[in-house]
This record gives C-alpha cells, sequence and structure tokens, in this order.
C-alpha cells in the first residue's frame, strides 16, 4: 500500500475512492472497504482511501474530542490489510477546514485525487458548514464524469455498527461486544519502553507499552494476549490507567505481566489484545496490598487461559 501524507495538486492517475475517518477500522469500515475493492477490480483503478489527520472532531471540539480506537499507525496497517492501494492522509487544518464544498470537489476530488468513482458512506457530509452531501456529489459526477455510490449502514447481528458503539462497548468493559462490531478483539499496539521497574521488585515485571494518547478508549486490569512476542500469542494480565497506588500522575499508562516470560524486550514493537475486562484500576493503602491483588488478577488470567487456550 502506498501511503501518501498530504492531497496531491494534480493526480498523475484515476482511482476508486472512499472517504472517512475509519478509526478501529470496523466490521461497517470493513464491509465499504470490500465494496471499493470490487469496485476497483471491476474498473482496474486503484482502491484510494482519503483520511483526515487529525480526526475533525478532535479539531472542531478540542477537550470534547472522541477517543481514538487507534492510533495513526495502527489504521495504516488495518487499512493494508484490507487490501488498500493507496491511502491519503489529508491534514485536517484550518486551510481544509475552511474550504466550501464545491472546492473540495473540485480541488481535492477531481483535481488532487482524480477520483473516477466514489463510495462514501449515506452520512458523509463535507465542506465548510458540512453542506456537502450526496446529492450534491451525485450532481458533481453527473456534470463532470465520475460515478457516485453511497452504502447504508452496516449491521451486524441487528445492531448499527459505528466506531461510537465500539467505544461504549469498549467503556462498559463489553470486550466479547467490541470484538463483535470490530470482526476481532480489541487491541493496542505500541513500542516496549522503559519504566521504573517497580513490578519486578514485587514479583510481576512488566513490558510498559508506549501510548500514542492521553485519553484511551479503555482503563482498567485486563486479560490479554500479545503478538509480537514469538511465533504465536503471548497470555498475560494488563493495566490501563494512571497507577494510583505508585504515583497517580494522571497520564495513562499500558503495562503488561506476560506469564512465564523471562527475557528483556524493551524495543518491541508488540500488540495487545484486550480479551476480558477484570475490574476497575483503584487504590491501594500500601505496595503490600497492591501486589496481593495483582496476583489475584494474574490467577484469575491463568484460570481464564485455561479455559480459552491461546
Amino acid at each position: 500500500m502506498q501511503v501518501f501524507r498530504g492531497i496531491p495538486e494534480r493526480a498523475e492517475h484515476g482511482c476508486v475512492l472512499t472517504i472517512g475517518n475509519f478509526d478501529g477500522v470496523h466490521r461497517g469500515h470493513q464491509a465499504l472497504l470490500a465494496q471499493l475493492r470490487a469496485k476497483s477490480e471491476a474498473t482496474g483503478l486503484p482502491a484510494a482511501v482519503l483520511t483526515f489527520e487529525p480526526h475533525p472532531r478532535e479539531y472542531f471540539a478540542h477537550e470534547d474530542r472522541p477517543r481514538r480506537l487507534t492510533s495513526l499507525r495502527e489504521k495504516i496497517l488495518l487499512l493494508e490489510g484490507q487490501g488498500v492501494d493507496r491511502l491519503y492522509i489529508g491534514r485536517f487544518n484550518q486551510k481544509l477546514a475552511g474550504l466550501t464544498a464545491e472546492a473540495f470537489i473540485e480541488d481535492v476530488l477531481v483535481h488532487g485525487l482524480g477520483v473516477r468513482h466514489l463510495l462514501i458512506g449515506d452520512d458523509f457530509c463535507f465542506g465548510k458548514g458540512r453542506k456537502g452531501n450526496f446529492a450534491m456529489l451525485q450532481a458533481a459526477g453527473d456534470k463532470i464524469g465520475f460515478g457516485v455510490e453511497s452504502m447504508h449502514t452496516f449491521r451486524h447481528e441487528d445492531e448499527r455498527v459505528s466506531s461510537s458503539a465500539v467505544r461504549a462497548a469498549l467503556a462498559e468493559g463489553d470486550m466479547p461486544h467490541a470484538a463483535r462490531l470490530l470482526g476481532r478483539s480489541y487491541s493496542i499496539s505500541g513500542r516496549v519502553m522503559h519504566g521504573d521497574k517497580i513490578g519486578r521488585t514485587i514479583g510481576f515485571p512488566t513490558a510498559n507499552i508506549q501510548l500514542k494518547h492521553r485519553s484511551p478508549p479503555l482503563m482498567g486490569i485486563y486479560t490479554v494476549s500479545v503478538d509480537g512476542l514469538a511465533d504465536r500469542p503471548w497470555p498475560g494480565v494488563a493495566s490501563v490507567g494512571v497507577r494510583p497506588t505508585i504515583n497517580d500522575a494522571g497520564r495513562p499508562t499500558l503495562e503488561v505481566h506476560l506469564f512465564d516470560w523471562d527475557t528483556d524486550c524493551y524495543d518491541a514493537h508488540l500488540r495487545v489484545n484486550f480479551l476480558k475486562k477484570q475490574r476497575d484500576e483503584e487504590r491501594y493503602d500500601s505496595l503490600d496490598a497492591l501486589t496481593a491483588q495483582i496476583a489475584r488478577d494474574a490467577e484469575e488470567a491463568r484460570a481464564y487461559f485455561v479455559q480459552n487456550p491461546l
């Protein structure tokens, strides 16, 4: 997959295009991308995706912005796995936010990306003041010469699939529900960083995974599996939170205790798959009380893998 940072001024080739934030690349996104690939194969044109960084709602909402399901790196890898040929990452800034709907069609879609066929969700709006809609795109396509097709909201097991629904499932600690919406277990990827190494002093060494954002969509203690250590997923127990017993610094961290693993994994890039929520994060009166609770958490996670082997 080719990745382009920014939107070209003039396209060298045409494409079949879809537009969206694709946060999480859930089942609804996957269905849209399957339709995009089918159109790509039928026309012989590359399957292209236009997404934005930051998320437009982050740009406009600031403090009320949604919690991201995926980092940009994770999104890129997930889109590549869905067979996308080209990914254009448009910098969402004042200039892009100020484009009229008409200018967006002409400057971005036609001249910049060379759209020949456009596939969008049925709720897609664009341009300054969100004045652009499906009817405007259809009219422009008829005039300029590109096809426009909408995809209705995707439903799985009679539920509307959306990034918001995934966030709600994660916030409720319903990991099986989140997995049904995503088509896979929810995961966070990141590089193993050096921490304060308190875990190893109490008998529970942890891999500290770098979090790209201050507001992960889930918090608490989880049974997890980890990819990137060996030729199979590795079992463990993880904490996502602010570590109130240790320092309560305010910035969330992701720490994973890997069962029966005794090799340093600093700088490794790991994917942590969240399988079951065990409990919320709590503050303890002493390090001994915290250690005893971690032992119970680890025992619960090990019991899970006895019943659900990897």
